[in-house]
């Protein structure tokens, strides 16, 4: 027992004092203190959960903040309130991150798999799998100003999908938003590596962000803060898409192209865009922009299949440039080549223009490819699925699964 109190002090805050200080606090809860009881159980249990799922080093650098937070979140609890006067309400204060702790534990107990395996934090400097501890500070200027950038990749077959082009982008998109990574390329790269190794998803995807960095709670960042890095693996599955959808042209008002370019957390005229849709028995919304021209969906490319069989993208110019889509235009060629496809390229579209094409679909990371069959009501082409939709679809997919080296990271799983 004496050698586990020895331990945890030595976790505990640098100074002798510090490590005192906490050391009563922890084992010596305020309502026992005065009674002389010394309670270990709750600190043993909080130590061995975090020793299963947080690196021994990652600990002992958490000297830089308080071991022990002092959590006041509301419980809010309709049973609780009586009559329905605030009066009447109590709100539950947490007596200690102990209690918080297990709270949390008790609702990720009830979830049989996963969702997130595993989570990548540059505030605690290592990789988190338990669920419980995969937060960000609530002052981190990401939450409450929406000052951070992300992006995205696809696990497939154990390996991870456009990688390079997917961190290119983001860095473009942080410089964008003046973010400094608090890391070099090649660091953020191997972080989002492991991450997937550790996790030991096959198929799933990667999210992360740059933030400003946590620190206070004004518009801009403090001159001395630092930036933020967080990445999350998500057990997500996906497969190519066969059937065709419905989208509509939405009334939420594009974002501007400073803004529509970068992939920002700023996402809330795309959320709105794609409840618009949902409301209206569609799957996605697509933006028009203020020359009448297509611009693109919520969080997805859209591209066309001329009546003379041309694929056309519209210009990246005021939107943001998809990976997959830059991708499939890359690879599109086979077709010209094949004797299906007359061309492929990029061009502004009114919306007559677009309406009038044979082929229409979304092109996203995790769709890859999705036709659409009918928009505002009317029907695209004949109204079905078409061929050469399907056909792009087919290329596509077998890049994910079995293209080039250059294109597809293979996961060093350990176990």
């Amino acid at each position: 027992m004496f050698s586990g109190v020895f331990l945890f002090l030595l976790l505990l805050p640098r100074s002798f004092g510090q490590r005192m200080l906490r050391f009563i606090q922890v084992f010596f809860p305020k309502d026992k203190q005065n009674k002389g009881e010394f309670n270990l159980s709750q600190s043993s249990k909080y130590l061995s959960t975090n020793f299963q799922t947080v690196n021994p080093k990652t600990i002992l650098s958490f000297h830089k903040y308080p071991f022990e937070y002092d959590l006041k979140p509301a419980n809010y609890n309709r049973s609780a309130i009586g009559n329905g006067s605030e009066t009447d309400l109590k709100v539950h204060v947490f007596s200690s991150s102990f209690e918080l702790l297990e709270k949390l534990h008790q609702k990720w107990s009830l979830v049989k798999k996963k969702p997130y395996p595993a989570m990548y934090s540059s505030i605690f400097g290592g990789i988190i799998t338990d669920p419980a501890m995969m937060v960000i500070p609530i002052d981190d200027h990401m939450v409450h100003r929406g000052h951070g950038v992300f992006d995205t990749a696809i696990i497939l077959n154990g390996h991870l999908y456009e990688l390079d082009a997917h961190l290119d982008r983001f860095l473009r998109s942080a410089s964008k938003a003046k973010i400094s990574s608090p890391f070099p390329r090649s660091i953020l790269r191997s972080i989002l590596i492991q991450l997937t190794a550790v996790s030991q998803l096959k198929k799933g995807t990667l999210r992360y962000w740059l933030s400003a960095g946590p620190g206070d709670f004004l518009l801009t960042p403090a001159v001395n803060a630092k930036s933020a890095f967080y990445a999350v693996a998500i057990d997500d599955d996906f497969s190519q898409c066969k059937e065709g959808v419905k989208a509509i042209t939405t009334t939420v008002p594009m974002k501007t192209p400073q803004f529509a370019t970068m992939k920002n957390v700023n996402y809330l005229p795309n959320v709105l865009a794609k409840l618009e849709a949902e409301e209206k028995g569609a799957f996605a919304s697509i933006w028009v922009d203020e020359e009448g021209y297509i611009a693109e969906g919520p969080n997805v490319n859209v591209a066309f299949i001329t009546n003379e069989k041309e694929l056309i993208f519209p210009s990246f110019d005021k939107v943001l440039s998809g990976c997959t889509a830059l991708r499939l235009l890359k690879i599109a060629p086979k077709l010209v080549e094949d004797g299906k496809l007359k061309s492929v390229g990029t061009a502004n579209l009114t919306v007559k223009e677009a309406k009038g094409a044979a082929e229409m679909m979304f092109v996203g990371s995790t769709l890859p490819l999705l036709p659409i069959i009918s928009w505002d009501g009317e029907p695209i082409g004949d109204g079905s699925v078409g061929e050469l939709t399907m056909a792009l679809s087919d290329l596509l997919w077998d890049d994910m699964v079995s293209g080039p080296e250059t294109e597809r990271i293979p996961v060093p799983y350990t176990q």
